[in-house]
């Protein structure tokens, strides 16, 4: 039972290090696009967001409950304990924040792609898409940060 354990639990770090670095990298990028202005590298990141989002990202959301599931049985831990259900309640919150960041990268990249081909501006509801992903990421940043400190910690109240 711990050889599994710990290969659950080394599977759980590898992909909650990916599901943060990728959020954190993608952030970046991203916005590091808009800044430029030019609809060709906001098309490209665009395109390439998407991309990673689904295949490192939507699999480390996938991992995550599975591996950190499967942990809490081996060990015996119980679901009444206040930072189990708190990494709980944040992960339910955080999903609910990338859920429409992923449908809002995807409107994005579909806009910029058209605007590109089009020789045309990024339509106004480009920027209104942009603000609603980036305000939307916040939250699911700092609930990440606090998932991992709970996760590391466990504190007891």
């Amino acid at each position: 039972m711990s050889e599994i354990y710990l290969w659950l639990k080394w599977a759980h770090v590898v992909s909650s290090t990916v599901l943060f670095g990728m959020g954190a990298g993608i952030a970046f990028f991203f916005v590091r696009a808009q800044r430029t202005g030019d609809i060709r590298v906001i098309a490209a990141v665009g395109r390439e967001v998407v991309i990673a989002d689904t295949i490192f990202t939507a699999s480390a959301v996938v991992l995550q409950p599975v591996t950190g599931l499967a942990m809490v049985r081996l060990a015996g831990y119980p679901f009444s304990l206040p930072w189990l259900r708190w990494s709980i309640a944040l992960y339910v919150l955080i999903g609910c924040c990338w859920l429409p960041v992923v449908w809002l990268q995807v409107r994005m990249r579909n806009l910029a792609a058209r605007a590109m081909l089009d020789g045309t501006a990024l339509p106004a509801v480009y920027s209104r898409y942009y603000r609603w992903w980036f305000y939307l990421g916040w939250p699911a940043f700092f609930g990440v940060l606090v998932v991992f400190y709970l996760m590391v910690v466990k504190p007891s109240t």
